[in-house]
């Protein structure tokens, strides 16, 4: 049965609907992947399913005692307490209580008279309110997540303050769990433990938006598209939704030109007809008026981002150059250790690693923003540099001012390579409607801040390009959009990304951020270091820091390691388990293949035009099949090894 279903969703804020009958059925443990344009209702929709705002119509039927939480955004800034406290705080009334009695049992009068009467209270209310099962559950949670519940969240790092929200979804144990946008501001290491996390440990369905490809690739087992109000479910992995979305908008092309070239036929009829011939035809003339309402209520699609940027004159072939480079933060931590460095035209390099370990410090040095440490070594810059530097905190926009006003300084017209253009004309390529050119800075959501960023730097020649997290916010198109510009650019380009996809994309080089000051330069993208060093890992920062205490436990185990186990004794197959590890790979080329035909089978044209029945069933024969396929693969892995 159905855990979750909308029928025929109405949502507008005035303009055309932002929700326009949409229908949604979830089941359970789906994990659906909501993609769309910035400001596509992706955001709004989940609001509707979580309670948060109330739709305009249509009905939402959630199963009988089903639980939906959202993982929000961005972590709150009212969030106060140790980790158990705010990971209590998801059970309100039960939360309290099970806090209180957590620190009773942390105080110094354990066994007085007065903690007595205390604990007798609690213990009561506990016993009633089926308390002691959530003690067991927020115990396990926190203990699943790696947590220190005693930490003060105020001082923890972002990805584990979203890793303490996350517990505190999980503990009202979530029939369906919404993440919008979840791997924004996580760190490589902390996307790739979400990830594994969703994957094998959360037993719910899950909905999520982002626009990490790599993060949707490895998670989503369905794909539900919002275009212009409309909700289209495309089952299968991304990569299966690409191929059969192009094909569909290829069709609704032919469509609309088809249904465009009969309507301007028959506006020539109705201006040539005399008025006899009208009134004897007064079926063709009522046609003709309906298909004039049909065209002047299509939506057509939001065209794309046009991104240009002029790459200016030549630098010299050497752009920058250190050696023996080091900087040291006020508080004695070494963020870069003994760097040498020579970054030539025509570079594209990026740099990866945890947050705080100094990537942004790094580009902020080889710009000449900062200075290193006296007598670390040799700096140069190069010759005739035209750098463009995008900031990931956005300081260059003003946010008192217009999106036009931050782009002209009032003017009306701007030069780009050497063709003036109308600020409003240009701004238009970075999607923004000539009614959003005067709306403040402030108003804009994040992914149209990155845009308006883009579109300031890109008035000015740049031979030089410094990206700082350039991705957050901006979606798929307009990230493919920007990954094409920095393929065709001739220029040097650095970038901070924790986007796998488009590192891997652009990069021809890695600078590796492995901690304590000690940085890697690496030929290659990041899956192919990753290839070469799959047990060495990035420096990881995210798992420490819980609190001073657990920062000196990891040095202590690190000076002082015990003895290890020797190894345990080799255990043999019994010859049953030989049999099954032979017959696997068989059974698992067999299941391929029949993966491969379904695969074939839904991928033709008319597919979805189907009985819903027969299209149903097939999906849920891949799920099957794709289900089992994973189950033979670990069980051959288990005997391989």
């Amino acid at each position: 049965m159905a855990l979750l279903q909308l029928q025929n969703i109405q949502l507008s804020y005035g303009g055309p609907a932002l929700l326009d009958g949409v229908n949604l059925v979830v089941e359970p443990r789906e994990r659906i992947c909501l993609i769309g344009r910035n400001g596509a209702g992706k955001s709004s929709l989940m609001k509707v399913i979580n309670g948060t705002i109330k739709a305009d119509g249509g009905e939402i039927i959630l199963e009988k005692g089903s639980i939906v939480t959202q993982l929000e955004q961005e972590v709150p800034s009212d969030v106060s307490g140790t980790i158990y406290e705010v990971v209590a705080s998801g059970l309100a009334e039960m939360g309290a209580i099970l806090t209180k009695y957590h620190l009773l049992n942390e105080r110094e009068d354990v066994g007085s008279e007065e903690w007595m009467t205390e604990m007798g209270h609690l213990q009561q209310k506990l016993e009633a309110g089926n308390g002691w099962h959530f003690q067991v559950n927020i115990d396990k949670v926190i203990s699943l997540l790696k947590l220190n519940p005693d930490a003060d969240f105020m001082k923890l790092s972002g990805g584990i303050k979203r890793r303490v929200l996350l517990a505190r979804a999980l503990v009202q144990e979530p029939d369906i769990l919404l993440l919008d946008e979840p791997t924004n501001h996580l760190d490589i290491n902390a996307i790739l433990w979400l990830e594994e996390f969703l994957k094998t440990t959360y037993k719910g369905a899950l909905i999520f938006i982002t626009h990490d490809r790599a993060f949707l690739r490895s998670l989503a087992t369905r794909i539900i598209e919002l275009d212009r109000g409309k909700a289209t479910s495309w089952p299968g992995d991304y990569d299966n939704f690409l191929r059969r979305k192009e094909e569909a908008l290829h069709a609704e092309e032919l469509e609309n030109k088809r249904f465009d070239k009969k309507l301007a036929q028959e506006e020539v009829w109705i201006r040539q007809g005399i008025k006899a011939r009208r009134t004897r035809n007064e079926g063709r003339v009522r046609s003709l008026e309906k298909m004039r309402k049909e065209r002047s209520q299509r939506r057509n699609q939001q065209g794309n981002a046009t991104l240009r940027v002029d790459s200016g004159e030549r630098t010299g072939k050497r752009v920058v150059e250190v050696e023996n480079l080091s900087y040291t933060l006020p508080d004695g931590r070494v963020l870069i250790d003994d760097l040498s460095l020579l970054v030539q035209r025509g570079d594209k390099i990026g740099l990866i690693g945890p947050n705080g370990v100094g990537k942004s410090t790094l580009l902020r040095v080889l710009l000449g923003e900062i200075p290193p440490d006296e007598g670390s070594g040799k700096f140069i810059q190069g010759t005739n540099l035209q750098v463009a530097y995008f900031d990931q905190l956005r300081s260059q926009l003003d946010e008192t001012k217009t999106v036009k006003d931050n782009v002209d300084n009032g003017a009306d017209r701007i030069t780009i390579k050497g063709e003036s253009k109308h600020v409003i004309s240009y701004l238009q390529d970075f999607l923004f409607t000539p009614e959003r050119v005067n709306s403040p800075v402030k108003a804009l959501s994040g992914g149209e801040r990155n845009r308006l960023l883009l579109a300031k730097l890109f008035i000015k020649p740049a031979n030089v390009l410094v990206l700082d997290e350039p991705t957050n916010d901006l979606d798929v198109e307009t990230l493919e959009l920007l990954e094409e510009l920095l393929l065709n650019y001739t220029g040097t380009v650095l970038i901070v990304s924790h986007d796998r996809a488009f590192i891997n994309n652009i990069v021809s080089s890695c600078l590796v951020f492995k901690g304590n000051g000690e940085i890697d330069e690496f030929l290659g993208s990041y899956d192919e270091w990753q290839a070469l060093n799959p047990s060495s890992g990035l420096a990881d920062e995210s798992n420490k820091g819980l609190t001073e205490e657990t920062d000196t436990a990891v040095v202590e185990t690190k000076t002082d390691p015990k003895p290890t186990a020797p190894p345990a004794k080799e255990k043999k197959l019994s010859y049953n388990e030989q049999r099954e590890l032979e017959a696997l790979p068989k059974e698992i080329e067999t299941l391929e293949n029949e993966i491969e035909s379904l695969q074939e089978v839904m991928a033709a044209p008319d597919f979805f035009t189907q009985d819903h029945q027969k299209v149903a069933k097939t999906t849920d024969k891949l799920k099957q099949l794709e289900a089992l396929l994973a189950e033979k693969y670990e069980r051959w892995e288990i005997l391989d090894a």
